[in-house]
């Protein structure tokens, strides 16, 4: 199986749902949508993880990617100041959304708690997945941020 199936494999249920979809409405960093975002640090995620030959846990590791900014409602919109502290407190709404309708298990929950660290520290990744899925981020969104502004 090649890689974009097996990604799709373990997926597919996750992203045809219709709360994910919503994800495409949302803009994570510069035009790029927070599905899009969550669909690259997936991909991003089984590349570390495959060519570093790091064997984890792919259900944990993609899904807990695919839903690390699963916190559903737009970062940008300051006007009722409900989302003033988001780069801290999404990963964990984002936890509470994904246990509700994903019943993915503590380790998964924890992926995606985590996936903020450094910027919150006390969120360290306690797993090679929450590991693999926290440099993805940082790397996905630094890519993101500094050469998708403008398409």
């Amino acid at each position: 199986m090649d890689d974009e199936r097996e990604i799709e494999a373990v997926l597919s249920g996750i992203c045809s749902d219709e709360r994910v979809q919503k994800m495409k409405e949302f803009v994570q960093h510069g035009k790029v949508s927070t599905y899009e975002h969550c669909k690259s640090v997936a991909k991003l995620s089984y590349k570390i993880n495959k060519n570093l030959r790091l064997k984890s846990d792919l259900k944990v590791l993609l899904t807990g990617a695919m839903l690390h900014d699963f916190y559903l409602y737009d970062w940008h919109d300051f006007s009722d100041k409900s989302h003033s502290l988001h780069g801290i407190k999404h990963a964990e709404r984002a936890s509470r959304n994904a246990e509700k309708y994903f019943g993915v298990d503590k380790k998964t929950s924890r992926v995606i708690y985590c996936h903020m660290w450094p910027f919150n520290p006390l969120h360290l990744p306690t797993s090679r997945e929450a590991w693999i899925v926290c440099v993805a981020d940082k790397c996905a969104a630094l890519y993101e941020t500094l050469f998708r502004r403008r398409e």
